[in-house]
């Protein structure tokens, strides 16, 4: 199933200027919506002024009627101009048909070769087509059937006339993910955590990828098949830091902040004095861990690095150089650009224009000389990211020896930073002068801008897609899953144009069924399974495709509703992750009380009286505990916080999902919201907040093996989860 392809015009444009009716034909043309659904459910124009801006960040010009006229006509001509498309992805055991352009008349051979190094022929079509004149030339257009039988992967295609060549990915894609077969079968939980927060006595006052082992293992012993972390994505190479997972400097590496330093191999290899200079810094770090103010990375990551830099010192075993060449090698050169950026960004700040500058990309002689001079940095930062590799390779096994069938789930955000090293690296493959962003919602009634450069959907495919896979290989070469944020990004994003409000953007489609094979593709090669974030504004269509293709959505408790009432458990999708909130919403104890409402009021963010919206979201709460409370899941009459917390849980135990997800936060009682979207770190102090008891109070690894509160809650969702399972029950 996929969505009805954007006409070029419309009826609707009839009674239109025709100026404006003309923009609006390019802007669908291109794939830049002229209208969308407002946070009310009516429809809302595009302002031409942000239609002729998004236009231009894709390449269109449109800026007066005769650039319009112009830009209409090239669109028609454009497929036509190439020889082969910018790239071909075709569903595994499906005819797929790929149009090739030749001068009229000219016999054109199409070949495949395979990622093994195999050929296959392609052969043609009888598909009358006419042709046409293309800039003098009259173009005709030959039709090939592929193999149906071609393996999954990453192909080219080879166009061959006399005197001329061509050549384009051919990607090969799963019909549909397997992977989540075996949740089908037997359904599972996890915990949800931001990793930063979840700090133990080891710990320098943030968590780390050996807090992430112990996390997991402690989980697993009570049941749970995953634990799924906020984006562990690269931030800046040092302080300060970025607090948010979601505006990272790259979505391809990891950030070296969640290090242990004492799994490092080459610590036991110091001299005396850099050891002893190592156990002091410490001793430093360890007295945050029971602090209960804000986080601070910034200390947190200088202690860290100036550890790291004495460790870089120690020499390697011949073993241990040679896994760290594999790792170089492997990773390409997308590695050393990375370790580039962050080298220069210690040098050079964010907003330098230098960044912007062509003659100052990563294939530039300029860049050249600087790897040159900046060798033992770039070498640093390499390391950096092998290191962090080792780590979460040992965090993955430590929670599939601890019995896990998933493991670690990863999150992958929606984009890096305007100012990011994927801004840098991946220029030519992103759309300039815009920014990803939303528009306004029920949550955030003056939209948002992320402040992130969106893929351009025309240079990705170009570029055979390789920057999107590269990206998630990183992602899922040690997880068991990835948590995809609004994966609606994959079909359409909101482009919001540089100076413009975050109400005044355009949506802009993507080819998912291009993206989404991609990554069902590499999720079935790592063995993983998808979860995509599908909250937000979405047309019917979109949900129903991602389950067709193996795609896990995402279920929240209190989004979910059937007319205005809570919808019953036994209407939720099967092919889902459910749980009772998100980082988004405070923790459950939170909005039980509302507490988000007073806070949301403070900010600015509400559009009605902040006694009308505390009106309306007891009364949704009162709803949904009622559903638990007619089930038998609360007892008649008051009941306590915690009691109401595990109805909720047990509550989404009754649904057929097939995985379920439990805030940490909600095992320990912690109220504090982590994230405020719409905010900025003056306003509030947005992934910062550590894990934390029912009175603020901070919550150590070592503090949950006996905390009964967090025991009680996972063991009544195991034990609701295989009461369910039982033969008979399902």
């Amino acid at each position: 199933m996929s969505n009805p392809a954007s006409p070029v015009s419309t009826s609707a444009d009839a009674h239109l200027d025709p100026d404006l009716a003309q923009l609006r034909r390019l802007a669908a043309a291109y794939g830049v919506g002229t209208t969308f659904t407002g946070w009310n459910g009516k429809p809302q124009q595009v302002a031409p002024g942000t239609l002729v801006k998004v236009l231009a960040a894709l390449g269109v010009p449109a800026s007066s009627p005769e650039l319009v006229d112009g830009s209409l006509a090239d669109a028609e001509l454009e497929p036509w101009r190439r020889m082969l498309p910018p790239a071909v992805v075709v569903t595994a055991g499906k005819e797929a048909l790929v149009p090739v352009h030749v001068p009229d008349g000219t016999p054109v051979k199409l070949r495949i070769v395979a990622e093994d190094g195999r050929e296959h022929t392609a052969r043609q079509r009888d598909v009358s087509v006419e042709p046409r004149e293309v800039d003098g030339v009259l173009t005709g257009r030959a039709t090939f059937a592929l193999p149906r039988d071609l393996p999954l992967g990453w192909h080219t295609l080879h166009a061959e006339i006399e005197g001329a060549a061509a050549q384009t990915a051919l990607i090969v894609v799963p019909d549909r993910l397997a992977t989540t077969g075996m949740l089908e079968q037997r359904r599972g939980w996890g915990l949800a955590a931001q990793l930063y927060s979840v700090r133990s006595s080891r710990s320098w006052g943030i968590g780390d990828f050996g807090d992430l082992a112990d996390l997991a293992a402690l989980s697993a012993e009570r049941g749970a098949d995953y634990v799924l972390v906020n984006p562990l994505h690269a931030a800046e190479p040092a302080p300060p830091l970025q607090p948010s997972p979601y505006s990272p400097s790259t979505r391809r590496f990891f950030n070296p902040l969640y290090l242990r330093i004492e799994a490092i191999d080459e610590l036991a290899y110091l001299e005396p004095k850099q050891r002893e200079q190592v156990e002091k810094l410490a001793a430093k770090a360890q007295r945050l861990n029971r602090s209960a103010g804000l986080l601070d990375r910034d200390q947190v990551y200088a202690l860290k690095l100036e550890a790291l830099e004495l460790l870089h010192q120690a020499e390697r075993s011949p073993a241990r150089e040679q896994a760290y060449r594999a790792f170089v090698r492997d990773s390409g050169s997308g590695l050393e650009d990375f370790a580039l950026w962050c080298a220069l960004r210690e040098e050079t700040p964010a907003d330098d224009p230098s960044w912007r500058d062509p003659a100052a990309a990563p294939d530039t002689a300029a860049a050249q000389a600087k790897r040159r001079k900046l060798a033992k940095k770039i070498g640093f930062h390499m390391w950096l990211q092998w290191l962090c590799d080792e780590q979460l390779e040992a965090a993955q096994r430590a929670a599939k020896l601890s019995g896990m069938r998933l493991g670690v789930v990863h999150d992958l955000a929606v984009g890096a930073d305007l100012s990011s090293a994927d801004a840098w690296m991946l220029r030519g493959v992103l759309a300039p002068g815009v920014s990803v962003g939303a528009p306004p919602d029920m949550y955030n009634q003056l939209g948002q801008d992320w402040s992130q450069p969106p893929w351009h959907p025309k240079r990705l495919a170009e570029a055979g897609y390789v920057p999107f896979r590269n990206m998630l290989r990183t992602v899922l070469r040690h997880a068991g899953g990835v948590r995809v944020d609004h994966i609606l990004g994959l079909f359409r994003l909101w482009w919001v144009p540089e100076g413009n409000l975050p109400i005044d953007g355009a949506y802009v489609t993507y080819d998912h069924e291009a993206m989404i094979g991609i990554l069902a593709l590499e999720a079935q090669r790592a063995g993983a399974v998808v979860i995509g974030e599908d909250l937000g504004t979405f047309e019917p269509w979109v949900r129903d495709y991602l389950a067709e293709r193996g795609i896990l959505g995402t279920s929240i408790l209190w989004f979910e509703n059937d007319g205005g009432a809570p919808l019953p458990p036994e209407k939720y999708r099967m092919q889902c992750l459910a749980s009772v909130n998100t980082h988004d919403l405070p923790p459950t104890a939170g909005y039980l009380s509302g507490e988000h409402v007073a806070l949301r009021d403070g900010l600015g963010l509400l559009q009605q009286s902040a006694a009308e919206e505390l009106a309306g979201h007891r009364k949704s709460v009162s709803a949904v505990l009622e559903v638990a409370r007619e089930r038998g899941l609360l007892p008649d009459g008051e009941a306590t916080e915690q009691q109401q917390i595990e109805a909720l849980h047990l509550l989404l135990a009754q649904t057929p999902s097939v995985l379920l997800g439990v805030a940490l936060v909600d095992g320990t009682g912690d109220r504090r919201v982590q994230n405020q979207p719409g905010t900025t770190a003056e306003q509030y102090p947005n992934w910062q907040v550590p894990l934390a008891d029912s009175a603020g109070q901070p919550v150590l690894l070592e503090d949950l093996e006996g905390d009964p509160r967090f025991n009680g809650l996972l063991a009544a969702v195991e034990n609701a989860l295989r009461q369910s399972d039982a033969p008979g029950r399902r």
